[in-house]
């Protein structure tokens, strides 16, 4: 019965109207949004650019894949202003991956559905970015509301 207590009580402190709390959420998320864009969409530009025919699904994938390596990497970097490498790897590795490919997929699926592929245009940067931030932001302010977890 206590823990049941103890649950509704950390639920009740919850709440989504914390201005301090969005503005932190939000500049994480756009440090992740920054090493994920690198990757992401400097691997769809990479295979428009050499007209390599690789399906979309697998560029899209690989694009995807290396988006994560490039917000880690830049989060290692981020981090090593504060601590040593080996820590601040451990640090980058260990931030949330659902936010990451949350954010990852989102902006692929807003590029196929509004380009029908992996195509990146003047017009459809914005919208793939925006849907990237969008997408993992109330994730990253619960994360760090509810649990006290942030990548920073």
């Amino acid at each position: 019965m206590g823990n049941t207590l103890d649950k509704q009580h950390v639920d009740d402190a919850f709440h989504w109207h914390c201005r301090h709390t969005w503005r932190r959420s939000s500049v994480n998320t756009l440090w992740c949004l920054l090493g994920c864009s690198i990757g992401d969409l400097g691997t769809i530009a990479y295979f428009q650019h050499t007209g390599i025919p690789w399906p979309v699904w697998a560029i899209m994938t690989l694009a995807i894949c290396n988006g994560l390596l490039t917000s880690i990497a830049l989060e290692t970097l981020i981090l090593l202003r504060q601590m040593t490498f080996n820590a601040a790897f451990k640090t980058a590795i260990g931030m949330s991956l659902i936010s990451m490919v949350g954010m990852e997929l989102a902006m692929n699926l807003v590029d196929v559905a509004v380009t029908g592929g992996a195509i990146l245009t003047l017009e459809v940067i914005p919208l793939m970015l925006l849907a990237g931030f969008l997408a993992p932001l109330p994730y990253n302010y619960w994360r760090l509301k509810a649990l006290g977890k942030a990548c920073h």
